[in-house]
């Protein structure tokens, strides 16, 4: 499978309608959003994808239009950020973004609104006529938004009742981006910060501070990098936030990449910088530059039996790698060296397992770049039956290598030889 990398520039911030409209310029299908967007069973909204000047540039608009109904002036920046006691829109509980709170009920001028949880939310989802990889990407990112909504609140998810979550504009712009990334086949995502406003704005609860507590919430549980700009604003909405941590499978960029397209997306709100989320479409070369972690310990006084186990257990845990090496130690006493290959990210709980479970005093830890060749396993058809394959790339050419499990399952299955069946599903890769 050809690996797609979305890399979504957040300098502006990320919103729902931000997102969409980048990912409709950078190719995805108008035509296939609207027919899953028609297949909502939600009514009081049409969508409108247009052009649009940002800082003089030509960039892509998507746009919710509400019925009056609906409509919650999301956009009016004198109320976001006025925060007059009394505005002549008549909205009465002073609520005109994304927040969720445990309550049912609200008038916004003059109008009744529904608010909606996550068990009817999801139900949308489902009677929708969408894939399942798009349905599995908009009920991720409701989650992640009810989990934030319900950690500011104090209340369990399944009682959050989300207010423009809930509402028919952001289940709308989550389902679009969901869509999106389908059509255009995205495999990682890659994030490497969310740039935010500061100061405050006006809420269903009062003026908060921005970053907005969900925003805070959905940052701190997925690991999302926050920069703190000079803007005075909210770059960053809830459904951005709950976007960017759904789809993110990478934090930073290949150190060599060739940009295959590019799209920019408008958001609505005007700041001192121009509201635009640019997304490329991105090809890392077939050797791409990786950074890990060498955990090394020299044991003398350890069983052969510890020594294994604590194997098993490493690797159970993650590690890309484990593996002793016979060393003699002072005074000629010989031992063994324990070589631990983890990501940095892992090494912590690596060191954590061989202090439990061998002899050691102490650990090395050496951070070290490497150069992989791409890869991706593979389930492929053979005539003895199925069998996994690492297919790694190395410019034009393409290697295979059966999984052992693999190749030993089949060999026990059918009394075949190893090498025999090895050579068999490699030639099936190659057919």
């Amino acid at each position: 499978m050809e690996k797609k990398i979305l890399y979504l520039e957040c300098e502006s911030g990320i919103s729902g309608d931000m997102t969409v409209a980048a990912l409709l310029d950078l190719g995805a299908d108008p035509e296939a959003l609207e027919r899953a967007l028609r297949s909502l069973p939600v009514s009081g909204f049409r969508t409108v994808v247009s052009r649009v000047k940002k800082a003089g540039l030509d960039v892509c608009d998507f746009h919710v239009l509400l019925d009056a109904a609906h409509e919650n002036h999301d956009h009016d920046m004198e109320y976001l950020y006025g925060h007059e006691a009394e505005h002549s829109h008549g909205h009465v509980d002073g609520s005109a973004r994304e927040n969720a709170h445990p309550q049912h009920g609200r008038t916004h001028g003059g109008y009744a609104h529904e608010h909606r949880g996550l068990p009817e939310i999801l139900r949308i989802i489902e009677q929708a006529d969408l894939t399942a990889r798009a349905k599995e990407t908009a009920v991720r990112i409701f989650r992640i938004l009810a989990a934030a909504e319900a950690k500011a609140h104090g209340v369990p998810e399944e009682q959050v009742h989300f207010h423009e979550v809930g509402a028919v504009d952001s289940i709308v712009d989550i389902v679009a981006a969901a869509v999106c990334l389908d059509n255009l086949g995205i495999t990682d995502t890659v994030i490497t910060k969310l740039s935010e406003g500061q100061g405050t704005i006006r809420c269903r609860h009062g003026i908060l501070p921005v970053p907005v507590p969900a925003v805070m919430n959905i940052v701190q549980a997925h690991g999302l990098p926050l920069c703190i700009t000079e803007t005075k604003g909210e770059l960053v909405t809830p459904t951005g936030a709950a976007i960017a941590a759904a789809v993110r499978t990478m934090d930073r960029l290949p150190e060599l990449f060739t940009v295959k397209r590019t799209g920019m997306g408008a958001g609505k709100r005007s700041y001192d910088r121009p509201g635009i989320l640019r997304a490329m479409l991105i090809e890392a070369p077939s050797q791409e530059k990786d950074r890990i972690c060498k955990l090394e310990t020299n044991i003398d006084d350890c069983t052969g039996e510890s020594l294994g186990y604590t194997m098993e257990r490493l690797l159970e845990a993650g590690a890309r790698d484990v593996h002793y090496i016979p060393v003699f130690m002072k005074k000629n006493r010989p031992a063994w060296q324990l070589n631990v290959i983890c990501s940095e990210e892992e090494a912590a709980r690596m060191e954590e397992i061989i202090f439990r479970e061998t002899t050691t005093i102490g650990i090395r830890r050496i951070p070290m770049e490497r150069t992989v060749l791409r890869r991706e396993v593979r389930t492929v058809q053979t005539p003895l039956g199925e069998a996994k394959v690492k297919v790694c790339g190395y410019g034009e050419t393409q290697r295979y290598f059966p999984e052992y499990d693999s190749v030993a399952a089949l060999c026990r299955e059918h009394g075949g030889n190893f090498q025999e069946v090895y050579q068999m599903i490699q030639g099936c890769c190659r057919s």
